[in-house]
């Protein structure tokens, strides 16, 4: 919509073009929770999730720093063919409370030669992505202990998608807000996750404590009077996008999002022009620290 009305874009990295990689998630049922984490937390010493079954997550990824015990078992099906690089590039895994024996699996992460942004590229990675689902599901069922009965019990009615199209807005939020932690007269949320942009680069946490504000200003154009976008299509750079893209934040600018519309038709003015900082506190969402950005 944004794009069609107007309003300056970006998508993808600005030193490639290219956007995140999509993933195609999914669960399994029939695993036995306490046998993969006597293997994983135990026999393979992994102390990467702190916490025990019932909530319990596995986890792997080839082209990170950080190394993983499982990326051993991974390695191997690559070298006996059972599966590609590209399926074991990326695993992980969690529990799900309440669904007794499932685990949530958060891949497989598709290239990223498919895009976000190309419909027919889109389609393609469904096709892909369904592969390489049903691969590393056969390949954890023959090798990794407790998934010895587990089947596919549920598969993600579309893909996902971490990053595609951006508008470039009044505030324009790049990586320099991130290690600054800027704040904001006009915030509407805060946010702390680290720079987690897949096949880019995965930045340092903030310090304990440490965060960086979400503007209005981020969210609306001057070129289109009433139009407020929210979520991880805002004003935003790829790399930044890849810290603040995340479902709370996302949830919280599109709650700021529902109060300014609601402002912006109570007091017949344009959504573009309503000063954040000037709605009283009470109906705000978010009330900044303070503003030691711009």
């Amino acid at each position: 919509m944004s794009r069609r009305a107007g309003v300056p874009f970006e998508r993808g990295y600005e030193k490639t073009g290219k956007n995140q990689p999509l993933s195609f998630r999914f669960e399994m049922g029939g695993i036995d929770v306490e046998r993969l984490y006597q293997y994983v937390a135990v026999e393979l010493n992994e102390d990467w999730c702190k916490s025990k079954p019932p909530y319990f997550e596995i986890a792997e990824a080839m082209n990170r720093r950080q190394r993983y015990k499982l990326e051993n078992v991974m390695a191997k099906g690559v070298e006996s063919g059972e599966i590609t690089p590209e399926e074991a590039a990326y695993m992980q895994a969690y529990t799900v409370i309440g669904k007794n024996g499932v685990m949530s699996m958060n891949c497989p992460e598709i290239p990223v030669r498919f895009s976000a942004t190309d419909p027919v590229s889109y389609s393609k990675a469904v096709i892909f992505g369904r592969r390489m689902m049903h691969n590393i599901a056969d390949y954890l069922i023959r090798h990794l202990p407790g998934f010895e009965h587990a089947f596919i019990s549920r598969e993600a009615a579309m893909l996902g998608a971490r990053e595609s199209w951006r508008i470039r807005g009044k505030v324009y939020l790049t990586e320099a807000d991130y290690h600054n932690q800027s704040r904001f007269v006009d915030a509407v949320c805060r946010t702390a996750w680290f720079i987690d942009a897949h096949g880019e680069r995965i930045s340092a946490k903030l310090p304990k404590d440490g965060f960086y504000e979400i503007p209005y200003r981020a969210m609306i154009t001057d070129a289109v009077k009433n139009l407020i976008v929210a979520g991880r299509c805002i004003s935003a750079s790829f790399i930044l996008q890849a810290s603040m893209r995340i479902q709370p934040t996302c949830m919280s600018i599109g709650e700021a999002a529902g109060i300014a519309a609601a402002w912006a038709v109570a007091k017949k003015v344009d959504a573009n022009a309503i000063r954040w900082e000037e709605l009283p506190k009470e109906q705000r969402s978010y009330i900044s620290a303070g503003c030691l950005g711009y």
